[in-house]
């Protein structure tokens, strides 16, 4: 894996500052709070293109005042919004999914400019969050079917209603700004709730097109806020006690903050946090098929996701067998421009993430890790966030690279001297988010899958389901999202007892 030359890294600066001119949010005035657009007061944040390094827009820092104003906005729309019938919502929101797909060449290029995530990845976010509403607009009979149960000795029943939990506090990462918001704000609409967002410090452009869609579709002012800001923004839209309820995305350590003051509050939190999935490789795998959603499993958006699974465990039969495959694989994936729709790795968010990540590579190089490609060499391009995309062989469980979250182009390979072992790595890490079983029997498969003690496991591959749960265990969380048991996260329920009809 070369460095590219310099004229091809002209030749991709130029092409950044031409598409940036088609970008509707650059340099925003202020923050989106019941309809309007506010004069903000504080400092204002950069946004930096993580491919070039060069800032190209920028958004104020949300103070107490503007929370205030936030929550305030949120609060008032509330009554309103829960009064419509879940039907009535449910439409609002199918049309909100319209009009979101009818944005998505330009919300796509700003989540590129954003977080450096290549166009390939962010082409889909558009359909793929249209798609999760209208999943939870589907959701809406539910709601407005009765409940009624009969008491256990007879004579008396209850009418068990489900009321929004009220105003919801959204905060949400940088991996995936739109996604990550829409899970979240998609059952909070069809439950009644009203919301305010606050995205990622990174990526806080993007998600205004989710409210532009709303206003379309209309759903009324003040249902949607958003405001910008950093890690103390967030603190205080958590404490605020005009709200109700918090959901996060994020990482591990924050989201013990949050639940720690969510506690202090009683206040229901829902967390998606940090994970160190494994994929278990049977013997009988096929590793040509499964060469096939390696990068999709496993290193999904440059490896900024936190449920692929970037352990891969195997019995020695088959070892090295696996990391050749793993790294002809990952070497021949195209690195570069992340608006080549050709490019596999584009590079991670920030210069801060890059230099994390460089620091995991060189911990996984000192503790006697091989990286069989990429490694701690120089970076694919200069002057933007790039990694090498690297495999490392020889890990043992020990290792800080076997143990810890990258968050990056990164892939550790390690053997286990039996299946029951390899279940037993699997299993020996504080998180439980996602996992694989790749297997040529799917029997077999299934029934170690079942084994694993994650949140979500796959066999033969990985994906969300929009009507199944999605959610973490032990360090990657609390409660689930998507599905039933997802919008269940944003109502409070109601048992009115009566006697019997």
């Amino acid at each position: 894996m070369s460095t590219i030359s310099a004229d091809i890294v002209t030749s991709m600066r130029d092409r950044h500052a031409r598409h940036i001119d088609r970008l509707p949010y650059t340099h925003v005035a202020g923050h989106l709070i019941g309809g309007e657009e506010t004069t903000a007061r504080g400092p204002r944040t950069p946004v930096i293109d993580p491919a070039t390094g060069a800032g190209w827009g920028s958004v104020p820092e949300a103070d107490a005042a503007d929370v205030d104003a936030a929550v305030a906005a949120a609060r008032t729309a509330q009554r309103a919004w829960a009064q419509r019938s879940p039907s009535e919502r449910a439409d609002l929101v199918r049309r909100m999914a319209d009009a979101i797909e009818s944005r998505a060449d330009v919300l796509s290029l700003t989540n590129t400019f954003e977080n450096g995530s290549p166009v390939a990845e962010t082409a889909g976010a558009a359909s793929n969050a249209a798609a999760i509403l209208r999943v939870f607009a589907s959701l809406a009979p539910h709601l407005e079917q009765g409940d009624v149960r009969a008491f256990p000795g007879g004579g008396n029943e209850t009418v068990v209603a489900q009321d929004p939990i009220g105003v919801c506090a959204l905060i949400a990462p940088w991996n995936f700004p739109i996604n990550l918001v829409v899970i979240k704000l998609a059952p909070a609409l069809i439950a009644g709730c009203t919301v305010v967002i606050k995205p990622a410090g990174p990526t806080p452009l993007s998600v205004r097109f989710l409210l532009d869609a709303a206003d379309e579709a209309g759903i009324p002012a003040g249902v949607i806020n958003i405001i910008t800001g950093e890690g103390a923004t967030g603190d205080l839209l958590v404490r605020h006690p005009g709200i109700d309820k918090v959901a996060f995305t994020g990482s591990t350590p924050v989201g013990r903050r949050i639940a720690a003051a969510c506690g202090e509050l009683l206040r229901p939190v829902t967390l998606e946090l940090g994970g160190k999935s494994t994929a278990l490789v049977l013997p009988d795998a096929d590793l040509d098929a499964m060469s096939q959603v390696l990068i999709r499993s496993s290193m999904r958006n440059t490896g900024q996701t936190c449920y692929i699974s970037t352990r891969l465990v195997t019995t020695p039969d088959r070892y090295d067998e696996l990391v050749d495959m793993v790294t002809a694989t990952v070497a021949a994936a195209p690195v570069g421009d992340p608006l080549d729709p050709e490019t596999v790795f584009g590079p991670v968010a920030t210069l801060a993430q890059r230099d994390r990540v460089l620091g995991y590579i060189r911990a996984g190089l000192t503790e006697g890790a091989r990286a069989t490609v990429g490694g701690d060499v120089a970076p694919p391009l200069p002057g933007g966030a790039f990694v090498a995309p690297t495999v490392f062989a020889d890990v043992t469980p020990a290792m800080t690279i076997a143990r810890e979250e990258i968050f990056g182009p990164v892939i550790t390979l390690l053997r286990a001297p039996s299946v029951d072992a390899a279940v037993d790595i699997a299993n020996g890490t504080a998180f439980g988010l996602g996992g694989i079983v790749f297997g040529g029997d799917e029997d077999v498969a299934f029934r170690i899958a079942r084994r694993m003690d994650t949140g979500s496991v796959g066999v033969n591959m990985f994906a969300s389901n929009h009507y199944a749960p999605f959610g973490g265990r032990h360090d990657s969380g609390l409660g689930v999202e998507y599905g039933l048991e997802g919008l269940s996260a944003y109502l409070t329920p109601q048992s009115v007892h009566r006697r019997a009809r």
